[in-house]
């Protein structure tokens, strides 16, 4: 019974984060199409509008990482999503000099977090094929 439990809890779990997945994925992608409308009523020859693109443009990208997150579960795509989280509070331009350090220090934290998680696989060197010295 309690084995029975444990598996209908994981599998709705899985099936209510594949659905809320669904829902951000089907969200990211109508606002990334009303975002072209509305970016291309704006001046570009103020700096604003360049602000409001990398604004949507990382809202979108953070869409679609949260939806990876929730498929995969995988450590890697959590830290590219607050990766991505971090970097758009940086580029507000209201930052405070105390947001500027806080967000620096979480970007540290970030690449240690990787370097000391995920070392970098190693390469092993290729097999040669026959010298014909024999």
């Amino acid at each position: 019974m309690n084995e029975r439990v444990v598996g209908w809890t994981r599998d709705f779990a899985t099936a209510a984060e594949r659905l809320l997945a669904l829902g951000v994925l089907v969200g990211s992608a109508y606002f990334t199409f009303h975002s072209f409308f509305a970016l291309a009523e704006l001046d570009w020859r103020l700096a604003d509008t360049y602000y409001e693109l990398i604004y949507r443009t990382l809202l979108v990208v953070i869409g679609i990482e949260l939806v990876r997150t929730l498929v995969t579960h995988d450590l890697m795509a959590i830290l590219e999503l607050i990766a991505f989280v971090v970097a758009r509070k940086m580029l507000k331009p209201d930052l405070t000099s105390l947001d500027i350090l806080v967000g620096a220090a979480a970007f540290a934290l970030l690449l240690l977090v990787r370097r000391y998680l995920f070392p970098a696989p190693v390469s092993l060197p290729k097999a040669e094929g026959p010298t014909g010295s024999d």
